[in-house]
């Protein structure tokens, strides 16, 4: 047991020597695995039944673990707990003042630097070795095994391929690996398997691979909305933040594709109204699962195409019922205004009863709001309370990551035209802010970088009071590109 915790400390401190030690790990694991099944047979999916033999199940789950952290190390994956927080970099203001982590395990949608590129193909090619062995000679041996703790660490070494890996593996290998996390999530009785899965599926749907797939995302949705439900406030976390990465990928699958007929696109109104009924309910769930949800919506609220009731109800009756337009240049699919409604009196609910974490992601999910560009932001009923929101957070969060992001979220609408009849408000209450953000205290050395981020960016928003008549061309005042050119 601590030969095992020290070689996963090598593997995790020191990833460039793995390669040279995988062959010896490979087989010292392979030899434990092959000891420990011969002596107890394997069963389908159940919890413990006792014994599993003289090789006991801490000494295989240790085993495991080590072969989990050196596949991880060989492959290049740079994890993180939480993957899609380093995609929020891309956020206005933000990327300033948020630790840079680069995470080989989330899709690259950005070209990387030449340097990062070698890196990528160097692991892929070493790693899709080695993963393949591991699938083929020690994965057999334990997928099934007697012990919960054993399929648990199992289920979980999938977590930690990466993207290259993945699409260099043969397609029978990635077909395998898919529907072993699917079996799992959905037919295991023991929640940490469960919650393990779900894990799983949630770093594999970030690739840009199973994104563009429909039929697999449909399974992976399925699964993910079985364990939203479950008892377990442990397997609702892991599943709800698997939630809120299919909704992320979707997102950004539809970013990547704007252009694609409906007619072919991974997108549906069937899997459009599951998520979003999915969320919406895990929204009066607790924290940990609240803010899932909420980037879920977030995700979600950035690229549906709403329209009118009537429409929708008009389009139906050409689409089979289901609300998408055939002929639509839009890959998502049409939602109508109650929809819409709920979203919003979720966020403006999670914002007043959830922590701090749940706050920021309320923020997060109002930008991507206000970046759907088939809103008309001026003529919603629900604006003006959002507006308010926001600056209330600017204003008086003690948290100045929050605040940050609330006028990030201010800065979105492209015109004071979109701010409608809260433009006076917004302007007198960044005044306000502006007035008084000298003021406030510092409790930490760390937050004085997070308080210059804000300062800037509030400034920067006050020239909305100076630029108020100009024309709807001219007010793109909160174009990333303008603050650069500020700076």
């Amino acid at each position: 047991m601590v030969d095992g915790k020290a070689l996963r400390a090598v593997s995790h401190n020191y990833p460039n020597i793995m390669l040279a030690c995988w062959e010896h790990v490979s087989n010292i694991v392979f030899k434990i695995l092959k000891a420990s099944t011969a002596e107890v047979p394997t069963t389908t999916w159940k919890g413990n039944v006792g014994s599993v033999g003289f090789i006991g199940e801490k000494v295989i789950t240790a085993a495991i673990k080590v072969l989990d952290e050196c596949l991880r190390a060989i492959s290049g994956f740079k994890g993180t707990e939480d993957l899609l927080d380093d995609k929020l970099l891309d956020t206005p203001f933000t990327s300033d003042c948020i630790r840079t982590k680069k995470v080989s395990s989330a899709p690259l949608y950005e070209q990387g630097s030449p340097e990062d590129i070698r890196e990528e193909a160097k692991a892929s090619q070493s790693g899709s070795e080695q993963w393949s062995e591991t699938i083929e000679k020690h994965i057999p041996l334990i997928l099934r095994h007697t012990s919960a703790m054993v399929r648990t660490a199992t289920i979980t070494c999938f977590a930690g391929i990466t993207s290259s890996v993945f699409i260099s593996l043969v397609k029978e290998t990635q077909e395998f690996i898919i529907s072993s996390v699917i079996s799992a999530a959905l037919h295991d009785e023991v929640p940490s398997v469960r919650s393990a899965a779900c894990r799983a599926i949630g770093v594999i749907s970030c690739f840009p691979h199973i994104s563009h797939s429909a039929e697999i995302l449909d399974k992976f949705i399925h699964a993910v909305e079985i364990n939203t439900c479950d008892p377990l406030v442990s397997v609702r976390i892991t599943a709800s933040w698997a939630l809120a990465n299919i909704c992320d990928s979707l997102r950004r699958c539809i970013d990547d594709f704007p252009f694609k007929s409906s007619a072919d696109s991974n997108v549906n109104s069937q899997m459009m109204q599951s998520l979003t009924e999915c969320a919406l309910h895990l929204t009066k769930d607790g924290d940990k699962i609240k803010s899932n949800a909420v980037r879920a919506l977030g995700n979600l609220a950035r690229f549906v195409k709403y329209t009118s009731s009537a429409c929708v109800h008009a389009s139906s009756d050409k689409t089979g019922g289901h609300g998408c337009v055939a002929n639509s240049s839009h890959p998502a699919c049409l939602g109508d205004s109650r929809c819409l409604e709920r979203m919003v009196q979720a966020f403006l609910s999670c914002v007043t009863t959830g922590n701090v974490k749940v706050q920021w992601n309320v923020c997060h999910a109002l930008s991507n709001l206000f970046l759907n560009e088939t809103l008309n932001l001026q003529d919603m009923d629900w604006a003006p309370s959002v507006f308010s929101v926001l600056l209330l957070l600017l204003r008086d969060s003690s948290n100045f990551k929050i605040r940050i992001q609330a006028a990030a979220a201010l800065a979105v609408p492209s015109s004071f035209y979109d701010y409608g009849n809260s433009f006076s408000d917004v302007i007198q209450g960044l005044e306000h802010i502006l007035e008084n953000l000298g003021s406030d205290q510092i409790s930490a050395p760390s937050s004085f970088k997070y308080r210059v981020a804000l300062e800037k960016q509030v400034k920067h928003l006050n020239n909305l009071h100076h630029s108020s008549t100009l024309d709807r061309s001219d007010m793109r005042f909160c174009s990333w590109s303008s603050l650069s050119d500020t700076n």
